[in-house]
């Protein structure tokens, strides 16, 4: 069996880096946002046991080419680069480092909040033009707001601890969550996507994307929010109909965005953000953070190992375990 671990990217802790080496493992790493057909050759090329999926994506196709490969284990939590029912049809578990970047990413969605709301970009941007644009200013302040957690997962949570700091109120929706998660911290359950948004004057969006989120904030939904609102991505871009955000905000109906992500990452020169100064953009960096980073890659290459060495990996971190089979299920989840 080969002793290699791909990495989809350029960059991996030190700290994660040398759990490999102890386990007798070498990292080899693809170019950043690799296609899968070079991800693809690299999986043939070395004979890759295991993957850390930090860019580009891994499709079926990968997968085929490299019948060797065990497990998948994702530098985060956000899977949409990874068609999960592929590898569970060839018994592939992929896992996800859950919480370990939260407290970053939710740093950042409060950072994208104030820079959005407080105007910070356009007033430094205007005085280092040579103007002074105090006269007739009128800011806004956020205490008292209404912010909706689109999502009530670990970075929701982290986010909503910071946002009460604020002084701002939580309304919540995620079919998915126990009642506690809501109930810990203060949060408003909302029965609908639909009610959480006629009370949000801030949606901060921290849910997967799949089938059913993809373009969930569109012209229609945004018409349900509180005119001025604001949104907050720190997810997924493909949640976002970005072409719906920018008119909404022409309109009046938002007054601002603040986004960390794409629908196609990176964004071709001409999107038309670029040319918003209402929209805070920050190119997907949310858990990109030393000590977050640290987490993450420990996590993801710890969970590589529990694979390969036939140890238990607590179920909530295998992503896919709902569409494998019921024996693989155990067996990766250290039940057999």
């Amino acid at each position: 069996m080969s002793k290699t671990i791909l990495v989809t990217g350029p960059d991996l802790d030190p700290a994660a880096a040398r759990l490999v080496a102890d386990h007798g493992y070498e990292t080899v790493h693809t170019p950043a946002y690799a296609d899968n057909a070079v991800i693809s050759e690299y999986l043939q090329k070395t004979g890759a046991v295991g993957i850390v999926s930090r860019m580009g994506r891994i499709d079926a196709a990968a997968m085929d080419a490299a019948p060797q490969l065990r497990v998948i284990s994702k530098h985060g939590v956000g899977v949409d680069n990874i068609d999960i029912q592929a590898a569970a049809d060839r018994g592939i578990p992929v896992l996800v480092a859950t919480g370990a970047n939260a407290v970053s990413v939710a740093e950042h969605a409060i950072a994208l909040l104030l820079a959005t709301v407080k105007r910070v970009l356009p007033l430094d941007a205007g005085l280092r033009a040579g103007r002074w644009e105090k006269p007739g200013f009128a800011g806004r302040e956020i205490a008292n707001s209404t912010m909706g957690l689109m999502g009530m997962g670990s970075i929701a949570q982290a986010t909503g601890r910071m946002a009460k700091g604020l002084g701002i109120k939580l309304v919540g929706f995620d079919p998915y969550a126990p009642d506690s998660a809501f109930e810990e911290l203060g949060v408003t359950r909302c029965a609908t996507f639909e009610e959480m948004l006629a009370q949000s004057n801030i949606l901060s969006l921290h849910c997967p994307l799949t089938d059913q989120t993809r373009k969930i904030l569109n012209a229609e939904t945004i018409a349900l929010m509180p005119e001025g609102a604001y949104v907050i991505n720190t997810a997924r871009g493909g949640l976002i109909d970005e072409e719906a955000l920018v008119s909404a905000i022409h309109s009046g109906q938002l007054a601002g965005a603040g986004l960390d992500t794409f629908a196609v990452e990176p964004p071709a020169a001409d999107h038309p953000f670029f040319a918003e100064p209402a929209i805070v953009l920050t190119p997907h960096i949310g858990g990109v953070t030393r000590q977050a980073g640290a987490r993450v890659g420990v996590d993801a290459v710890r969970g590589i190992f529990q694979i390969l060495d036939g140890q238990p990996v607590p179920p909530e971190r295998i992503i896919n375990r709902k569409f494998m089979a019921a024996d693989q299920a155990q067996l990766v989840q250290g039940k057999k």
